[in-house]
């Protein structure tokens, strides 16, 4: 699995870096092509996303134990009733792409606006892939099979990586107005061929493991009405942070040429080291966090949540004071070869030095996000993040209306930073009103040095580009954090392997 994984996200970016190299790094085609593509996964995630891991998997696991056949029959009515459902969304969507286009890019031009709602058409299908192939992957974990679901993402990345190939090599536009028949379909149907293949790969592998594959006319008896009680406060949490991501691409379109793009990279960017390590730190702790919030051990959930996000800290900090530095060069690193624009590529290193100053509150963010989970509380995180929302779209607004248009990404991320800050703040004020306290000391103390290390190591990474190479420069700030770590007693660094 974490072989899997870490290939998977590999592909992922090199999936990216292909299709700027294809499309071009601030055209408005690559910028149309991105939001079509992303429209699939912001309905999906919205309809069932957000209650797959919360709400679906543990009513699998339920029946798998509490059901005479294993469950099997309760996973089969779920799975038919994904289909039924996600396919009804899927006609809705589909029909109504010309409005969701306009609100997730009103700054398109005509004809952006006119291609973005032709590829929805062929992307949003994709939809009910996901669903089914979410769906497949559940019941792939219930039954002891975790490599398919693992894997499926790589080739989905390989067959776009290819389908982009292929556009290089018949000589592909990078101007809407050249785009011929033929060049949109491989784009459209390629993509959507990439999502299939993906679930195909699931799908085969849940058959394969003796599941039996058959749609029941009649899904029910799955307990709808326990799912909506379950999922009452998850769907408010993920409707927020899918308004801020609209209104983060509303405000990316009115920067003109290249705006989504820059702000979508960036975000990939950002969204490396985060699910690198707070995730790696998260599943580790989270089984032992959740068996002592259910024996009401709160001393040692305490313990847990502190030693999860002093480690986060000291492990991210590097990397937060290296997107700071080194923004710009890695955007030329990644980005600038190919069809791109130098301006967006300029553009993109700064929104990549911007997006910086969040890693850390997010993370930590994240990671106290967990202890109300373990405590079986989803309102108070709902909440929240619905405030946290609520302040990252009043930047967006403020930053598209306020800001010169080449600052308006910049000022996006901005914003996610400022957002997530204040909602750290919030998560930790919360959760010392239920816990008593939240070793705030320890993890103030831990900050203070990890942030004076990783200033220390920026400023001489900073100063070492002037005289040798990044890559150098960058091994030169990794190796300085390293030693201010130790000369300030980083206690953390020793504890990263037994976690």
């Amino acid at each position: 699995m974490a072989i899997a994984t870490v290939a998977a996200r590999v592909a992922g970016f090199a999936r990216i870096v292909v299709l700027t190299a294809a499309l071009g790094l601030g055209t408005r085609l690559l910028d149309t092509y991105n939001l079509a593509n992303t429209l699939p996964n912001a309905v999906f995630e919205l309809v069932v996303g957000g209650t797959m891991a919360s709400v679906v998997v543990p009513l699998l696991a339920h029946a798998a134990v509490t059901e005479a056949d294993g469950g099997i029959v309760y996973a089969q009515r779920l799975l038919s009733c994904m289909v039924y459902g996600l396919s009804a969304i899927t006609v809705a969507a589909v029909l109504a792409a010309p409005w969701i286009v306009h609100v997730y890019a009103p700054g398109f031009s005509e004809p952006q606006r006119a291609l973005a709602v032709v590829l929805s058409w062929y992307f949003l299908p994709q939809i009910l892939f996901y669903g089914v192939a979410a769906t497949a992957g559940a019941v792939l974990n219930m039954r002891g099979r975790f490599a398919a679901p693992a894997w499926a993402p790589l080739v989905n990345s390989l067959v776009v990586i290819a389908v982009a190939g292929v556009y290089i090599g018949v000589g592909g536009t990078t101007r809407i107005e050249d785009l011929t028949r033929g060049h949109l379909i491989l784009l459209a149907l390629g993509t959507t061929a990439g999502v299939a293949a993906q679930t195909a790969l699931v799908v085969a592998a849940l058959a394969r493991s003796r599941f039996p594959l058959r749609l029941h006319l009649d899904p029910r008896g799955i307990a709808i009405r326990r799912i909506g009680r379950l999922a009452a406060w998850v769907l408010p949490s993920v409707l927020a942070a899918q308004i801020l991501l609209a209104a983060a691409t509303r405000a990316a379109s009115l920067s003109g040429p290249g705006g989504i793009t820059v702000y979508q990279n960036a975000f990939a960017i950002f969204q490396v080291p985060v699910a690198v390590i707070a995730m790696s730190v998260m599943t580790a702790l989270l089984p032992r966090l959740s068996r002592n919030a259910a024996r009401h051990d709160h001393a040692r959930v305490i313990g847990d949540l502190s030693l999860a996000v002093r480690i986060a800290a000291v492990a991210l900090a590097p990397a937060a004071a290296g997107m700071l530095v080194f923004g710009r060069p890695v955007a030329a690193l990644l980005f600038g070869h190919g069809n791109s624009a130098g301006a967006s590529v300029a553009t993109l290193g700064v929104v990549v030095a911007a997006f910086g100053l969040a890693l850390l509150p997010f993370a930590a963010y994240t990671i106290l996000q967990r202890g109300f989970y373990a405590l079986q509380d989803t309102r108070s995180p709902a909440l929240i993040t619905a405030t946290v929302s609520v302040l990252g779209i009043a930047g967006c607004v403020a930053a598209s209306r306020l800001l010169p248009s080449a600052d308006i990404v910049p000022g996006v991320a901005v914003s996610y930073a400022a957002a997530y800050t204040i909602g750290l703040l919030l998560t930790g004020i919360v959760l010392r009103r239920r816990l008593g306290r939240i070793d705030g000391r320890q993890i103030a103390r831990t900050h203070a040095k990890v942030l004076l290390a990783a200033a220390l190591a920026g400023l001489g990474a900073a100063l070492a580009t002037s005289v040798m190479p990044v890559v150098l420069a960058g091994l030169t700030g990794l190796l300085l954090y390293l030693a201010a770590a130790a000369a300030l007693r980083l206690p953390e660094f020793r504890l990263l392997r037994p976690i």
